[in-house]
């Protein structure tokens, strides 16, 4: 009897026990909140419900099994990415759909991501981005629309701030601004992708000075600066071992400064602003570059202050008081306005003569040291646009650098290309009007590319780069990268570019006269596009224009309309 006493006891415990065990999983709120949007989804079947209940488990049997496990493994799971990655992909394969599949997903990132971070927060706030999306099941018709149309909009492109060849105005940084002008610089171009890893030595200054204006003299510890004029008229001077050489410089300019030597410069126009785009490769630091003031005071600071006042004193043989006074005046800026004498003093003066004699027009091909673009018919030009070409034969500066300048004028509503350079990298800068590009890119993923990827398509999949342009755009078109530049409707479109790694560069035209494929065997079209040959020859024939052609009758901008975006990222 007192054995059967002690066995009911015992059955009693283990009954409870149980019970115990199961409670939190019956009381447990987000088993309960996802079994319940199991149950009131009308549109699944018996079988689709049962089959949800039983995912609800299995996740909350898991998330157990880890808490058990959380003081043996402590936080190292969390971080792991290789945990990660393979959690990720077992919700690939999983037959969910939508959200849920996003739920595993940062299910995955709660688990195993990074250290030290608060991931239930994370996976909160990363569904805050997303626009507040609700739990498993809990969609309905109008959220389905909206998650077809967010995949499409994400299959026909990103914005431009995941663009990594496209960099809207507003990405300059500002280094000197006054109410006379300002400088403003690009930042290096591997902080936006490693992708422009081949051009990240390089970096682009924007100067912009109003009518009548002096930049204070400086120098620049790059090893080469190459200086085009966008807008406007000026003259440069640059101070060069025992003299100084003044040029005179107007839109299309050219000019090339060597590494330390202090250049000033003045806006000598009465009326327009002065826009010069400089191109410039650091020595000291890759990628960065400081300038040098010597002249100024508090602002600019001159570099002269740095020494003590004994140095100061003894190389000058000055004493410190009128030391502090001279180096205490200047307190305008780097930019500041000049008076029409002062103007018309500084305006091309080499040695006590004019610089050049005579003046200059337009189209002269410049000074000692410049050249001008537009002196040179254009390279191509049709009733589409005109394309200008200076090369090393042209500037011989050009040579040392490795660099060719190029300008692109595109009538409203043509396109220039498409096309692709063989070796160099084009960088571009919008100086007027508005358009879009279209770029053809092997190195940018989607869902798309990876789909293809995965089916064994033979070879890359091309993601459609596409960014809206307008005035102060830049954009990096890769070697190698097809690429179409098309005009508005309402203007014409103008871009200035530095081309690096320019020396034998080929530029292969796509379409219209002497395309690539044109020139191909008839054999090898056959085989190539598994097409006849005549209707190959046909279709890439029947463009008689070259470079420049009229643009397509509904433009993109028109077909969606994106005014207040910067621009379409990739597809």
């Amino acid at each position: 009897m007192a054995l059967k006493a002690r066995l009911a006891v015992l059955l009693t415990v283990l009954l409870l026990s149980l019970l115990l065990a199961r409670a939190p999983a019956k009381q447990d709120p987000e088993l309960k909140q996802c079994r319940h949007q199991c149950k009131v989804q009308q549109q699944f079947s018996e079988e689709e419900q049962r089959q949800c209940e039983q995912r609800c488990e299995d996740y909350y049997r898991q998330k157990k099994d880890r808490e058990r496990q959380e003081p043996e493994e402590g936080p190292a799971a969390k971080g792991d990415p290789k945990q990660l990655q393979e959690c990720q992909k077992q919700c690939e394969r999983r037959e969910q759909k939508g959200r849920s599949k996003e739920q595993c997903r940062h299910r995955c990132v709660e688990t195993y991501g990074r250290k030290g971070e608060d991931q239930p927060q994370r996976m909160r706030e990363e569904e805050e981005e997303e626009g507040g999306r609700k739990l498993v099941g809990e969609r309905n018709d109008e959220e389905e629309e909206e998650e077809e149309k967010e995949e499409g909009q994400e299959m026909e492109g990103q914005q431009e701030s995941d663009n990594p060849y496209v960099f809207q105005q507003e990405r300059f940084k500002t280094r000197v601004e006054t109410e006379h002008g300002r400088v403003s610089v690009l930042p290096k171009f591997t902080e936006r992708s490693k992708l422009l890893r081949g051009i990240e030595n390089f970096r682009l200054r924007l100067v912009e000075a109003e009518p009548e204006t002096f930049l204070v003299p400086a120098h620049w510890d790059a090893a080469d600066v190459v200086l085009f004029v966008a807008k406007g008229r000026g003259t440069i001077t640059m101070v060069q071992e025992n003299k100084k050489h003044s040029i005179n410089i107007e839109e299309g300019g050219i000019v090339r400064v060597e590494a330390g030597t202090p250049v000033y410069l003045i806006n000598r126009d009465q009326n327009q602003k002065l826009v010069v785009a400089e191109l410039l490769r650091p020595i000291n630091l890759p990628g960065q570059y400081e300038s040098f003031h010597g002249t100024g005071g508090q602002n600019p600071e001159s570099f002269y202050t740095a020494f003590s006042w004994e140095v100061l004193e003894a190389a000058l043989k000055t004493g410190q008081d009128k030391l502090e006074r001279l180096f205490g005046q200047q307190q305008q800026g780097a930019i500041v306005k000049a008076s029409r004498e002062q103007i018309e003093a500084l305006s091309g003066r080499e040695e006590g003569g004019l610089w050049p004699f005579g003046g200059e027009s337009r189209r002269s091909k410049g000074s000692k040291g410049s050249f001008n673009l537009f002196s040179k018919h254009p390279s191509q030009a049709n009733q589409h646009g005109q394309l200008y070409i200076a090369d090393k034969d042209d500037f011989k500066e050009l040579k040392d650098v490795d660099v060719m300048i190029s300008f692109a004028n595109i009538t409203q509503g043509s396109m220039f290309g498409p096309f692709y350079n063989s070796k160099a990298t084009k960088i571009s800068f919008v100086t007027e009007g508005e358009g879009y590009l279209e770029m053809a890119c092997p190195h940018l993923s989607s869902k798309h590319s990876r789909h293809h990827q995965q089916q064994g398509s033979g070879g890359p999949t091309y993601q459609k780069v596409r960014a809206r342009l307008r005035c102060g755009t830049t954009f990096v078109a890769p070697a190698g990268h097809p690429v179409a530049v098309i005009a508005s409707q309402n203007s014409n479109l103008q871009i200035a570019c530095f081309e690096v790694n320019a020396e034998d560069n080929v530029k292969y035209p796509l379409a219209g006269k002497r395309n690539i494929i044109s020139l191909m065997e008839k054999e090898a079209k056959e085989l190539a596009f598994n097409f006849p040959s005549r209707d190959v020859d046909r279709i890439f024939g029947s463009q008689d224009e070259e470079f420049f052609f009229a643009g397509p009758e509904k433009p993109q901008e028109e077909e969606s309309e994106e005014s207040e975006e910067e621009g379409r990222g990739y597809e």
